[in-house]
């Protein structure tokens, strides 16, 4: 799929190089799962992995294996039918890992805490003990051939020297990634990407992960952040569920790479919009209508001057690098108090009608009332405010 053309004055985003590789590892079956009220079956789990694997996601962290037999099963069917990278999550336990490699997943995930406040009053462990069941736990998964991402978990409440020894630690026991995980959402763009900077510079030959939360709605920027900061992938969860105010947003990371960093990350962008629907739909977590990408109302104008500006040139009110069309969604032009002639014209055509001038302005004024006390206007209510005022339609105009 070929991305909108830049303009000259587009102002775009800039990463570490030009030509970094990143890739998209979903948790959405994983993190996202565990938003407060929220449950997949087994069938919505295989639906929703077979749609991420379509799209080519790079990596999906299908659940947690040892949390259930039939966790264990969906993990292990996910990985069966996948072309894509799939990953289960396990706690530094040998129970975790061995339920792990038995489903047979190309990627184990493991992960200990590394902030004292996790360590004294969560995992009850000593910093000496974690870093120990880290390596232990990284050898075990390397051993029996498995890819291995290691996650120091709360790293950006992590004593910083620390942190870095423990990193050094796991990429020397053999982890393919290390993911820096902002587990309680405190990270700041900037600092982060610079904390991201320097564990790279810690992990040896393994490749670095990012993933972020949205306590303070900074989750999309850290996440992207991340990248500036040389992370070569980013976790993400659609619609941004997840524990809490969620996970950086699937839609926002990947169309932001694509559209203002002019990264090919190699997902087929032209799904997102359906993806959307079906986690929304197994979730019963509902899509804000502001939700960027996603939303209704994110291709969606009202306003008389945005309306007439995007009916000339679509790119007069919206992004211009990221259209409708490349999330596989529909732009709106919604009837309401805010509404001009030209969205008016547009709908009445839409549907058949043949109006004059006088006849736009008798419909548009009836649509603004209408909309101060009914808040929106039906397509009903445009016909009906039609055939009020006499408005012809197309075959009564050439007949």
């Amino acid at each position: 799929m070929r991305r909108a053309p830049r303009r000259i004055e587009f102002f775009q985003g800039t990463t570490s190089s030009p030509d970094q590789n990143v890739r998209i590892f979903d948790t959405t079956l994983r993190d996202g799962e565990q938003t407060p009220r929220a449950s997949f079956s087994y069938d919505d789990k295989r639906e929703i992995a077979a749609q991420l694997d379509e799209m080519g996601t790079h990596v999906i962290e299908a659940g947690f294996p040892v949390n259930s037999d039939d966790e264990f099963e969906a993990v292990r069917d996910i990985a069966a039918a996948s072309s894509s990278t799939v990953c289960g999550l396990a706690r530094v336990v040998e129970a975790d890992i061995e339920a792990a490699l038995d489903s047979g997943v190309d990627m184990v995930h493991v992960f200990v805490s590394t902030s004292d406040v996790q360590l004294e009053d969560s995992m009850h462990a000593t910093r000496t003990e974690a870093k120990q069941r880290a390596v232990d736990a990284v050898r075990r998964v390397v051993e029996a051939g498995a890819e291995c991402m290691f996650s120091p978990m709360d790293a950006t409440r992590t004593d910083e020297a620390f942190l870095f020894e423990v990193v050094e630690a796991a990429a020397g026991a053999g982890a393919d990634w290390i993911n820096v995980p902002d587990t309680c959402g405190v990270g700041t763009p900037e600092r982060f990407q610079e904390l991201v900077a320097e564990v790279v510079e810690h992990s040896g030959d393994a490749r670095v992960d990012v993933h972020t939360h949205d306590d303070f709605g900074m989750a999309t920027p850290n996440a992207l952040a991340g990248v500036r900061g040389g992370a070569n992938q980013a976790q993400v969860s659609v619609n941004g569920i997840g524990e809490r105010a969620g996970n950086a947003a699937y839609e926002e990371v990947v169309m932001g790479l694509e559209s203002l960093y002019d990264i090919d990350t190699g997902i087929d962008t032209t799904q997102i919009a359906a993806l959307s629907q079906t986690v929304e739909q197994r979730s019963a977590v509902p899509v804000p209508g502001n939700k960027p990408v996603v939303g209704d109302n994110a291709f969606a104008h009202e306003s008389g001057i945005h309306a007439a500006g995007v009916i000339e040139n679509s790119e007069t009110f919206e992004p211009g690098v990221m259209t409708p069309e490349m999330v596989g969604a529909d732009r709106e032009f919604v009837l309401g108090k805010h509404t001009g002639t030209h969205s008016v014209r547009k709908r009445l055509e839409e549907v058949g009608f043949d109006p004059t001038d006088e006849e736009v302005q008798t419909v548009t004024q009836r649509v603004k009332e209408s909309g101060v006390t009914a808040g929106h206007v039906t397509a009903t209510d445009l016909t009906e405010f039609a055939r009020e005022a006499g408005v012809a339609r197309h075959e009564e105009v050439q007949a």
